[in-house]
């Protein structure tokens, strides 16, 4: 292994923030603190927002300025509602993570034009980790393909738990940056979806 090299991999860890920890949010603050320039960015779960505010995702962008600060809003809805929380939050992350299953037309096409006016990117889910994915998300991963293809996004959500569907999501999309959260609490195998794609 070269020197540096593990710096480097660790670079490509993003770090899931989902809660407060405090009522008064400030122990997640002290983590991002703490994982600043060890870990490439942290996604912040709507929980943590919820506690925080907005105003405490801009205290997480100004303790990490050069950290990619992902907003798990998972947004489905009509375009202009989900364009206008995009905007609520648009100085403090880099990018937004949705659903694909609003569809494109009135919807993504519209969040995805938003999203580039104001310079952040867009990040689909492909499939969710939880066994429930199965019912709708698995089940229909043809017409999730699609929509995924027609918006073109930055980025897919890839289950960690799930390598199989990992495997299957880079070989469809090999040029997409792939976020596989699950690892550890949902039981994800540590290096599972990266030796899967």
């Amino acid at each position: 292994m070269e020197h540096g090299s593990a710096a480097d991999a660790a670079k490509r860890i993003i770090a899931a923030v989902d809660h407060a920890v405090a009522e008064n949010g400030k122990r997640y603050l002290e983590l991002i603190e703490e994982l600043c320039g060890n870990v490439g960015g942290f996604k912040l779960g709507l929980p943590l927002v919820i506690a925080v505010g907005v105003k405490g995702l801009e205290k997480a962008r100004s303790t990490c300025k050069d950290g990619f600060m992902i907003a798990d809003f998972k947004l489905a809805d009509i375009g202009y509602v989900m364009s206008s929380v995009a905007s609520a939050v648009s100085a403090a992350v880099d990018a937004i993570i949705a659903h694909p299953i609003v569809g494109y037309r009135g919807a993504l096409e519209e969040l995805k034009a938003s999203l580039e006016r104001m310079g952040l990117k867009l990040i689909l889910v492909y499939s969710m980790s939880h066994a429930g994915s199965e019912d709708v998300y698995d089940a229909c991963i043809d017409r999730v393909v699609d929509v995924i293809r027609k918006t073109d996004p930055w980025g897919l959500v890839v289950p960690a738990t799930k390598p199989e569907v990992v495997a299957k999501a880079r070989r469809t999309f090999p040029s997409k940056v792939l976020l596989s959260p699950g690892v550890g609490a949902q039981g994800g195998k540590p290096g599972d979806a990266i030796c899967s794609g």
